[in-house]
């Protein structure tokens, strides 16, 4: 199977110059928060959310080289991300993230979300340099989606009645929000017309959508080893997703389940077994595809080239986990 990284070939240069940039953006003013930050930034991860800004830079600067700024927004993308890993770890009490232990379980909590709060501030500030109005009202915006989301999973915490829609919007503000505002603000710093930067839009949010239910796909159907967290965690905590919210539609006894929080020796274990016997993980797959249709439609104003072929390529990839 096609590797993520394989498909980022276009943008393998820019990728190594933004991970050196990473980690001076951070700075050593406080040794312990550089510390985390530089583990975090060293404990792996497939950069796709930055892969995607540039690669969305090069498909719409065909003829010119990528500036500075198109870099930089990639690398504040990357550190805005991060530093909500870091804060919905430490929510979730998080021990292990990419196979690692998280900067919580190694620092604490208190240095966790100053390290969280630290990259946000970070990001904030490189997102005002880079003086265009529009693309800081764009990542801005993110910063907000990420706490809403946060908010809305917590208060949502084993409630059996959270509908579909209720479950993608906040999908979108936890991981699509990020990917859909970064690829409109690489087109604007390129300069593309309105109608192709609300098209790059559109596939950050079809692509970010398809990504999160895979995602949550893959907590019912891959190893913790693959995962890099313990498989099931998201039933665990109360988070229902996809797979959940279809399963209960079929099997009435896993909402039972759910609702007394898995009090009960082997109630976790006896939901996942109702999750696989029902067809939610099959419904979750269609809906993923459904989603990844969607955004490659979106990128049928790109001109052909190895990027804009990157970005539909992505979205095979996302489904191609799926089976």
């Amino acid at each position: 199977m096609t590797s993520v990284t394989s498909l980022f070939a276009p943008v393998d240069t820019d990728l190594c110059i933004l991970v050196e940039n990473l980690q001076q953006l951070i700075g050593a003013r406080h040794p312990i928060l550089s510390a985390a930050a530089e583990h975090l930034f060293g404990a792996g991860g497939k950069r796709l959310r930055p892969a995607i800004v540039l690669l969305v830079s090069r498909g719409t600067m065909l003829d010119r080289e990528i500036t500075p700024r198109h870099r930089r927004l990639a690398e504040i993308t990357e550190m805005i991300h991060t530093a909500s890993l870091v804060h919905d770890d430490v929510v979730d009490e998080s021990a292990i993230r990419r196979s690692v232990p998280t900067v919580n379980s190694l620092f604490g909590n208190r240095i966790a979300v100053l390290a969280g709060d630290f990259l946000f501030a970070q990001s904030s500030w490189y997102l005002a340099n880079l003086d265009n109005l529009e693309v800081v009202k764009l990542l801005s915006e993110v910063i907000r989606d990420f706490a809403e989301g946060e908010i809305r999973q917590g208060l949502n915490c084993f409630d059996t009645s959270l509908s579909i829609e209720a479950y993608l919007e906040k999908s979108y503000y936890k991981t699509a929000s990020l990917i859909a505002n970064s690829s409109k603000a690489a087109g604007l710093l390129s300069g593309v017309s309105a109608d192709l930067a609300k098209d790059l839009y559109a596939y950050g949010r079809h692509f970010g959508l398809a990504f999160q239910i895979r995602d949550d796909i893959l907590d019912f159907t891959a190893s913790t080893e693959v995962l890099g967290k313990p498989a099931g965690s998201d039933l665990a905590g109360g988070n229902l997703t996809a797979p959940v919210l279809y399963a209960m539609e079929e099997k009435p006894d896993l909402a039972v389940l759910i609702e007394r929080e898995f009090s009960q020796a082997g109630d976790l274990d006896r939901a996942m077994e109702l999750v696989q016997e029902s067809n939610g993980i099959e419904r979750s797959r269609e809906l993923a595809i459904y989603h990844a249709n969607l955004a490659v439609r979106y990128l049928k104003q790109l001109k052909p080239s190895e990027s804009s072929q990157a970005l539909m390529d992505l979205t095979d990839y996302v489904v191609s986990r799926l089976y």
